[in-house]
């Protein structure tokens, strides 16, 4: 438990944004993703989720890592409209329609309310990613659907302390997440490992250097020289400690960065790319596209005007 414990106190969290939606229409994404981690509050109707349409009830959490693609579907039927990932953050609107007055959260018909958060360790790698979990249902945790509601509602409210709250309940939030998993037993074997590779100081030393240096060389030979181990072994070592190679890491870094510098700043698409380590411009589109399934340009004009 003394592990788990310095696993938690090293995570950095940070609060993204907070919704409360009713559907519009019943649909299907047939890949779900987002950088940062949901957690999402059904109020009223049904949520499916997975290749194998498991049921998230009224009352219940359903839990969507960041950084890995899910089938997540909408409205009392599971055989609905079946739409990308794309299509969901262009036509949200078509979908959803944001609730922003406290006295009806959670009393519309097919509503629920989300939470989307980082959780990094020593703030430099996806806690949640890291783990390789799939999502996941959260059952009887009253504890949790309060915290996600009181985020939900000092984000409806300009009232003085609101951005610390949040960040309290947000950090609050994501210990009662872990706590949930390891009483539960679950990802024991992921966690196990995280807990031993995460006191690495040579590790450490690479998550810092990445972090700081995304938009530099970050070859194996670089690595290697931080890691103070042979260019030939760095690739080796770092995916045996964290079960992916270093190069697929750091475009997930830089990408992830991207996504953060397209949220908070009016920065060009071309000054965004070097920025994290993209000279070719086409190539950063081509390699963001890929892994979000949206073009860089669409996913800034769609959290611009609507900002869900």
């Amino acid at each position: 438990m003394e592990d788990y414990n310095k696993v938690i106190e090293s995570l950095g969290v940070r609060y993204i944004k907070a919704k409360n939606l009713v559907l519009r229409q019943a649909f299907t994404v047939r890949n779900a993703y987002d950088v940062g981690n949901n957690l999402i509050l059904l109020h009223k109707g049904k949520i499916f989720f997975g290749e194998d349409e498991q049921v998230v009830e009224e009352g219940e959490l359903l839990f969507l890592p960041g950084g890995r693609a899910t089938r997540v579907g909408y409205g009392q039927s599971a055989a609905s409209r079946v739409i990308s990932n794309d299509d969901l953050i262009t036509n949200k609107d078509r979908f959803f329609t944001s609730n922003d007055k406290l006295d009806y959260i959670g009393d519309a018909e097919e509503s629920h309310s989300f939470v989307s958060f980082e959780a990094k360790v020593f703030d430099s790698v996806n806690f949640f990613a890291s783990l390789d979990v799939p999502a996941f249902v959260i059952k009887g945790n009253s504890k949790l659907a309060n915290l996600v509601i009181k985020i939900i509602e000092e984000s409806l409210q300009d009232l003085p302390g609101r951005e610390r709250l949040i960040n309290i309940y947000t950090e609050n939030l994501v210990v009662e997440v872990v706590r949930y998993i390891l009483r539960n037993n679950l990802f024991v074997e992921q966690l196990a490992t995280n807990s031993t590779y995460f006191k690495d100081p040579r590790l450490i030393d690479l998550f810092n250097f990445i972090k700081e240096n995304l938009s530099g060389d970050l070859s194996n030979k670089v690595l290697a020289t931080v890691a103070n181990v042979s260019e030939d072994y760095v690739g080796q070592y770092f995916k045996m400690l964290t079960n992916i190679n270093p190069q697929d890491y750091i475009e997930y870094q830089r990408m992830e960065r991207a996504v953060s510098l397209l949220r908070t700043t009016k920065k060009s698409i071309r000054d965004i790319g070097k920025e994290v380590g993209y000279k070719d411009t086409a190539y950063f589109c081509r390699r963001f596209k890929m892994m979000f399934g949206i073009p860089a340009g669409k996913m800034r004009r769609r959290e611009t005007a609507m900002n869900i």
